[in-house]
């Protein structure tokens, strides 16, 4: 304001001379109006001197002034410094992130609207086949898997892709596209080869281990059967021994069968159709009951009409566990409810028993593998430990989650909860 009060003070006091020369020679609007065009014009000269200065990109020493000019041009050269720094900063910034992400294990991409490829990391080059040309190119035009395009169409984050490295068939990639501004996203690729093949040898190490455990529980189950039959003449104790023998190479049989079902269950490819789900809950009752030979324990609600994406085998195996856990561990009197409805954006299947029920610091444990509440149950209802295991397995290929709720002493309910988007 003072630099104002300058040029103001000075616009005044040539004034003041104008009227001061008029009483001796007259005409006082004319050298008034000489004075505001004298002023107008300066200030007109000055302000082209401006947009010049401007125009050039500011980059030359500022043009000398006075008032309020050389004030204007002083901040106009702050503003310019500071965004000077801002900017070498901003560089700093962005050299280091390029320089980081570049060595980033994983390959990285940032694509555009229309799927352009805007930028990626040397990982992208090596895993990708990606080179500097391509910049700017549609990705699906340099990967042409359909299961990629399909998977770029859709950009769901929450959607993984597994495939083969464009450039090199031994590499196996695990995709996965982060949305990070609009019409902006981040794909990147993770190589997951080493875990391919460890549980490719997991795999093989359980069938291997499973088919040959078979051929030798099966003889010893044959020869056990047979002593169990002439034991007529045997004695109480060695009758016992065999038949406790016999009980624990069922035992191992049905362990044998359960490691094979949950390998299968995390390599094998779900076969996703159309699922009934009103009649296949009726057939799992009623073998079960059947089973179970307690007909009567079973009551069955179907609430709605709804059926799921999925795979049959593998709802059926994770429904069946569910279903004759809830018979074994409940009295024989008592009533096991298997419920199917829908909540809000979910379709829940609620497995419920009146049996013993399990201790709530036990609830998060009980889906891991071999883990049992009590080891010290009868020999009959000592199960392998992979049943519910196989029942979280199943669910999370379908997207659902399993949730337990239990009182001890009056039992518990198991829920299986499936999203809207397995719906059909």
């Amino acid at each position: 304001m003072a630099y104002w009060n300058k040029d103001l003070l000075r616009l005044s006091i040539t004034i003041l001379l104008a009227a001061i020369a008029s009483i001796f020679i007259g005409n006082f609007l004319n050298l008034l109006l000489i004075i505001c065009i004298a002023f107008i014009l300066r200030q007109a000269f000055l302000l082209n001197q401006l947009e010049g200065w401007l125009r050039s990109g500011a980059k030359a020493e500022y043009p000398s002034s006075s008032g309020l000019w050389d004030e204007i041009y002083y901040h106009i050269f702050r503003l310019k410094k500071a965004d000077k720094k801002r900017k070498k900063k901003l560089s700093r910034i962005i050299e280091e992130f390029r320089k980081s992400t570049s060595a980033l294990p994983d390959a990285i991409v940032v694509i555009g609207e229309n799927d352009e490829i805007s930028w990626f990391n040397d990982s992208a080059k090596k895993a990708l086949g990606f080179k500097k040309k391509d910049k700017g190119q549609r990705i699906p035009n340099l990967i042409r898997s359909p299961a990629f395009v399909e998977f770029l169409s859709k950009k769901d984050p929450d959607t993984v892709l597994s495939i083969k490295s464009p450039v090199n068939e031994q590499l196996t990639l695990q995709l996965k596209i982060v949305s990070y501004a609009q019409n902006a996203h981040l794909l990147v690729a993770h190589d997951v080869t080493f875990l391919k093949n460890i549980e490719r040898m997991r795999k093989n190490f359980v069938d291997n281990i499973s088919h040959e455990l078979r051929t030798p529980l099966t003889v010893l189950k044959g020869y056990l059967e047979t002593l169990e039959d002439l034991g007529d003449d045997q004695s109480p104790l060695l009758i016992h021994s065999i038949q406790q023998m016999l009980n624990q190479t069922l035992r191992m049989q049905h362990l044998v069968d359960d490691l094979l079902l949950l390998a299968n269950l995390e390599t094998r490819k779900s076969q996703n159709k159309c699922v009934e789900i009103k009649p296949l809950l009726k057939q799992i009752c009623q073998e079960s009951s059947a089973l179970e030979r307690l007909n009567s324990r079973i009551e069955l609600f179907i609430e709605t009409d709804i059926n799921l994406v999925g795979d049959d085998q593998e709802l059926r195996s994770a429904f069946s566990n569910l279903v004759v856990n809830a018979l074994k561990y409940s009295a024989e009197e008592s009533i096991v409810t298997v419920q199917w409805y829908e909540s809000a954006n979910y379709v829940i299947l609620d497995i419920t028993d009146q049996g013993e029920g399990i201790p709530e610091i036990e609830v998060p444990k009980i889906t891991e593998r071999f883990y049992r509440v009590d080891a010290q149950r009868e020999n009959e209802k000592q199960g392998t430990g992979l049943g519910l295991s196989i029942v979280k397995h199943a669910l999370a290929k379908h997207n659902a989650q399993l949730k337990i709720s239990s009182t001890v002493g009056k039992g518990s309910c198991f829920s299986c909860v499936f999203p809207k988007q397995r719906f059909c």
